[in-house]
């Protein structure tokens, strides 16, 4: 009789939970891989100015800071309350506020063109 560690159900049990574990990384690794992609497609980069690349799942600080252009300002052009809507999608605020999406894309369009123009340029890094 050979002097094992684990019987045979042990060893089946630890294999499938190891099996389990490497299976839920690739499925949970897979998704943030899309999620990445997914944003870099968006199209959004800091000082984009294409406000069609502007979705509905966005919030206000994620455009703002996407875009280089104060959140408050943005919410001021919209004519709504910063406070509790921070965390709140485009979308969402649309319906909130009974807000069409072209008038949202409009009124961030020349925020965002009134801040970029008056913003000081970016330093390349070049002395």
């Amino acid at each position: 009789m050979t002097n094992d560690k684990f019987s045979w159900k042990e060893r089946i049990l630890i294999i499938a939970l190891i099996v389990l574990g490497i299976a839920l990384i690739g499925f949970f690794g897979a998704r943030a891989m899309r999620s990445y992609v997914r944003l870099q497609q968006t199209g959004l980069s800091t000082g984009a100015t294409d406000v069609e690349a502007i979705r509905g799942w966005m919030t206000i600080p994620y455009i703002a800071h996407a875009c280089n252009v104060p959140e408050d300002a943005l919410f001021e052009a919209l004519g709504i309350p910063e406070a509790g809507n921070e965390k709140q999608s485009i979308m969402q605020l649309a319906r909130k506020y009974d807000l069409k999406r072209a008038d949202i894309r409009t009124v961030f369009q020349a925020v965002i063109l009134r801040y970029q123009q008056n913003a000081p340029p970016e330093a390349d890094g070049a002395p």
